[in-house]
């Protein structure tokens, strides 16, 4: 991928909405080009910026219904023109017999001032938001198009190995942290190696399992202390993915098992982890 592929993407990018091999080929160029990785910095810099210092108001339902109701009589107040070219207007809606006097705004101006606002806030405030990705959603784009490009690229494991005591030291030796790695054979979750991979900015471990023909990419890092502590699934591109956290690492199991399964993997992981 060259710079003006990767600035062209960079808005769908940015909005999760890319497949997850265009989003690694756009991870794996925004590490080789310093710039194009300065304009992803900014932009989401200022996308971040707007959405945070952008004021929220909610309309009420009292000047909804003046603004629709405005809308509606601005309608019915247009003259109606039959087929005959020139032909001036034919009926109108009638009037009130009240007037507004010289000091006071028309209804149908107001609500359209008001229809404006209401408009420009909502495209200030509520859109960004829906269009930005949460930090969950964007890294759940990461571990899915790591977990395909694993099995892609023929590259599921660097150590190949169902002995924890051989896949264990290899990974301690490559990393700043030490990761637990549990053999599951007996539960029906062989253990079939692990490997470096990059995710959320910094290396990880990952630890590949197998439950009959599909496999699962365990990633672990260390968990920060602002860390949320309650599990999580998720769905994405018919893809289970789960997260938890324990005192020591943050843990994303991804793969195309079901959600229940993807549990029952959880479940036994924990029960093999020394807890501190």
């Amino acid at each position: 991928m060259n710079c003006e592929e990767a600035i062209r993407l960079m808005d769908g990018y940015l909005d999760g909405e890319l497949d997850p091999i265009t989003s690694q080929a756009i991870e794996q160029h925004l590490r080789d080009c310093g710039r194009c990785d300065q304009a992803y910095k900014t932009h989401g810099s200022l996308i971040r910026a707007i959405a945070n210092a952008t004021p929220y108001f909610k309309a009420s339902v009292e000047l909804r219904e003046r603004i629709q109701s405005s809308l509606r009589e601005g309608t019915t107040e247009q003259p109606l023109r039959n087929g005959v070219r020139g032909a001036q207007v034919l009926f109108h809606k009638r009037q009130p017999e009240s007037r507004p006097s010289r000091w006071e705004t028309p209804w149908n101006w107001l609500g359209l001032a008001a229809a404006i606002i209401f408009a420009a806030i909502i495209a200030l405030n509520v859109v960004p938001r829906l269009q930005r990705p949460g930090a969950d959603q964007f890294l759940a784009t990461q571990l899915i198009a790591s977990h395909v490009r694993s099995l892609m690229a023929n590259h599921l494991t660097d150590v190949a190995s169902s002995d924890q005591h051989t896949v264990k030291p290899w990974l301690d030796a490559k990393l700043d942290f030490a990761p637990a790695v549990v053999d599951l054979s007996e539960k029906g979750f062989p253990l079939i190696g692990g490997r470096l991979d990059y995710l959320d900015n910094r290396p990880v471990a990952a630890l590949i399992y197998q439950r009959r023909k599909h496999f699962l990419n365990l990633f672990v890092w260390p968990a920060g202390s602002d860390a949320a502590r309650g599990a999580k699934a998720m769905t994405r591109q018919g893809y289970q993915l789960l997260h938890w956290v324990d005192s020591d690492f943050n843990y994303w199991v991804v793969s195309d098992v079901n959600g229940e399964e993807l549990q029952e993997f959880k479940e036994l992981f924990e029960e093999q982890v020394p807890h501190h």
